[in-house]
């Protein structure tokens, strides 16, 4: 048996450059370019070049939900369901704006360990009472008392599927059924979580999922996705909204006329090379299958946990896979300049405070130096 035959995830090696020159331990912060973006960026310039604005009704004007239609089946959504977003924090902007804080459910429930960018945007409701559950270790959310955080007056609860710092893996549909008993909404960043395991939004119980190209689908920056509930469209009226979301969006009317469909939460116009970046990782990732992918994540990650504790490094990510997404985050002495070192030898990791040296599962070139600099 070849090598090849006992991992078949490495035919898909040299279809990403740069694993011929490095080791790639980044894709929590950003995916390698897969071979194919390059023609499909030149077939945009072709399109464009060739069709000038006749390209927007051939093929452009769709693209936001073209696209969503690939990546429905990696989070157990139907085809027309996803659109995409120019960012994660846009598409949970805009989620938010349909909310009204002035009734009966003036708060949300989130958590201390989730991405600060969104932190940053709750906390600019103002009229909105935010209840952050904070971590006691840095490394997890205490599940009962963020489910105990949940009750009538909650709107809804917004916390990441897979942390960024500690990649522990929260317990969404537990979290999802405690807003639904209450009649609270549930909206889930799953930014490190689309590409690394397998999700299925109607399992989780989830009311609107958020994900995004530029990390684990290797589709690079300005492709983010949201899918909403079909159930909960009607009642999600965005503020935040703009021509896309009408119906008649080249009639130019004064008033918007909002679309029923995932349409309803598209706005300005979108990141059109953006779309054709993010296709051929998509496609990757869909043809290799989940499943195979998450399933090599954590033989790596836990071979990369045991090689920590044998240099006595300490590991700030859970040890049980179960809980663990497809990053480590190694707690070293003097973590940023060693993260500098060793990007210096082509070994490409990143660095978060308080979590210390994050590594995905490993791939590239074999690299002779050990991780430690000994």
């Amino acid at each position: 048996m070849t090598q090849m035959d006992a991992d078949p995830l490495l035919a898909y090696r040299p279809r990403f450059p740069i694993l011929e020159s490095t080791n790639y331990l980044i894709s929590n912060s950003l995916g390698a370019v897969p071979e194919g973006v390059e023609g499909e960026l030149r077939r945009y310039y072709r399109t464009w070049a060739s069709r000038g604005v006749r390209a927007w009704e051939e093929s452009w004007w769709t693209l936001a939900a073209d696209l969503g239609d690939l990546v429905a089946p990696l989070i157990g959504a139907k085809p027309g369901e996803t659109v995409f977003q120019p960012n994660v924090t846009m598409a949970h902007a805009v989620l938010f704006s349909a909310f009204d804080f002035g009734g009966a459910r003036p708060k949300i429930v989130t958590d201390a360990m989730h991405f600060p960018s969104i932190l940053y945007l709750l906390s600019g409701l103002k009229e909105a009472e935010v209840q952050i559950v904070p971590t006691s270790d840095g490394v997890t959310i205490d599940l009962g008392r963020l489910i105990e955080a949940i009750d009538e007056r909650t709107a809804f609860v917004n916390v990441s599927h897979v942390l960024f710092k500690s990649s522990f893996i929260q317990d969404i549909a537990a979290i999802s059924a405690k807003a639904r008993a209450v009649g609270a909404a549930m909206i889930v960043d799953g930014y490190q979580a689309v590409g690394s395991i397998p999700v299925d939004v109607g399992t989780l119980g989830v009311d609107a999922y958020i994900g995004g190209c530029l990390k684990w689908l290797c589709g690079g920056p300005g492709a983010a996705f949201v899918w909403v509930k079909p159930e909960r469209r009607e009642s999600w009226v965005p503020r935040l909204t703009g021509w896309m979301s009408h119906r008649r969006p080249f009639a130019f009317e004064p008033t918007l006329d909002p679309r029923d469909d995932a349409w309803r939460f598209l706005h300005g116009t979108p990141n059109i090379p953006a779309f054709y970046a993010a296709k051929p990782g998509l496609e990757i990732v869909r043809e290799a299958g989940i499943e195979a992918i998450r399933a090599k994540s954590i033989r790596q990650t836990t071979r990369l946990i045991a090689l920590a504790e044998v240099e006595g490094y300490r590991v700030t990510v859970p040890q049980d896979s179960a809980q663990r997404g497809g990053t480590v985050a190694l707690d070293v002495p003097q973590g940023a300049a060693v993260s500098r070192a060793l990007k210096a030898r082509e070994i490409l990791c990143d660095y978060r405070p308080g979590a210390g040296i994050q590594l995905r599962n490993a791939s590239g070139r074999r690299v002779s130096q050990p991780l430690s600099g000994r």
